[in-house]
C-alpha cells in the first residue's frame, strides 16, 4: 500500500500515530474557484486541508463584506470544530482554485478526542489562526490601502507555487474591503514601485522585499507565530 504524501504543513506534522488514525478518512478533492466550504450559522460539516490553493473566511454585514482570514497549505477550514463548536457566522470559500484533502466532521472530532497530540496540535494551529485575524484586524485598522494590499500580495505568494497569482481587481477589493478604483489605484503605485507586474486577471510578484517593507509591521507577526506553534 503507497504512503500518501501530503503537502499540507500540519498534516505533515501530524505523528505517524495521528495521522494514521485520520489517513483512512481523508478524501483527496479539488478545490473549485469560488466554491462554498462553509456557509453563516449553519453546521460544519466537512474540514478541509489544503495542498495548494487559497481559502478566504469572509465577514459580512448587509451587502458589504471584508475577509478576516486566509488558509492555504499550512492550515485547515473549520477552527469553529477545534474549538468544540460546529459552526461559524462568516463566510468561507476557495479565493483561488487548489486543491485538498477533505475530512467529515464526525471522524475528526473523535480523532481529537481519542489523541492528546492531534488535539494540542491543531489547537496551536487554532491560535495561530487567530493571531493571523488579529492582524489582519490590525492592519484594516492601521495601515493605508497600499500596505494592506502589499500584506495580502505577500500572504498570498506565501500560499502559491509561483509567483504569478490569478487574482482580479474585483477579488481583491473584496477581501480588502474598499472600492476596485481604491485597489486599481494601489496596484498602480505597487507598480510604480516595481513591486509587481499587473496584468489582466494576473498579478505577478516582482520585489519580494520590497512588499515586506511596503507591508511594514502589518506583515510578519502572524508569520512568525505560526513557526513557533508549528514549526
Amino acid at each position: 500500500m503507497s504512503v500518501v504524501q501530503y503537502r499540507n504543513r500540519l498534516l505533515q506534522s501530524l505523528s505517524k500515530k495521528d495521522r494514521s488514525a485520520l489517513t483512512p478518512y481523508l478524501e483527496p478533492v479539488e478545490l473549485g474557484l469560488r466554491q462554498s466550504i462553509e456557509t453563516p450559522d449553519t453546521p460544519i460539516t466537512d474540514i478541509y486541508f489544503p495542498e495548494s490553493g487559497i481559502i478566504s473566511v469572509v465577514a459580512r454585514f448587509g451587502h458589504r463584506q471584508i475577509e478576516v482570514g486566509l488558509i492555504g497549505r499550512e492550515g485547515m477550514s473549520g477552527t469553529a470544530v477545534l474549538l468544540g463548536d460546529q459552526r461559524s457566522p462568516n463566510d468561507v470559500y476557495v479565493q483561488m482554485a487548489g486543491a485538498a484533502h477533505r475530512i467529515s466532521a464526525k471522524p475528526l472530532r473523535h480523532a481529537l478526542q481519542a489523541s492528546k497530540t492531534l488535539s494540542q496540535l491543531l489547537q496551536r494551529y487554532a491560535q495561530a489562526f487567530l493571531v493571523q485575524v488579529a492582524q489582519t484586524a490590525f492592519a484594516n485598522g492601521t495601515a493605508v490601502i497600499d500596505a494592506r494590499l502589499a500584506r495580502w500580495l505577500l500572504m498570498a505568494h506565501d500560499r502559491h507555487d509561483d509567483d504569478e497569482l490569478p487574482l482580479t481587481h474585483e477579488s481583491i477589493a473584496v477581501m480588502l474591503g474598499v472600492r476596485r478604483p481604491g485597489v486599481t489605484d494601489a496596484l498602480h503605485k505597487l507598480e510604480g514601485k516595481g513591486l509587481i507586474k499587473a496584468e489582466r486577471g494576473i498579478i505577478r510578484i516582482v520585489r519580494r522585499k520590497g512588499l515586506i517593507a511596503l507591508a511594514g509591521g502589518s506583515y510578519g507577526v502572524a508569520e512568525a507565530e505560526y513557526e513557533r506553534l508549528i514549526g
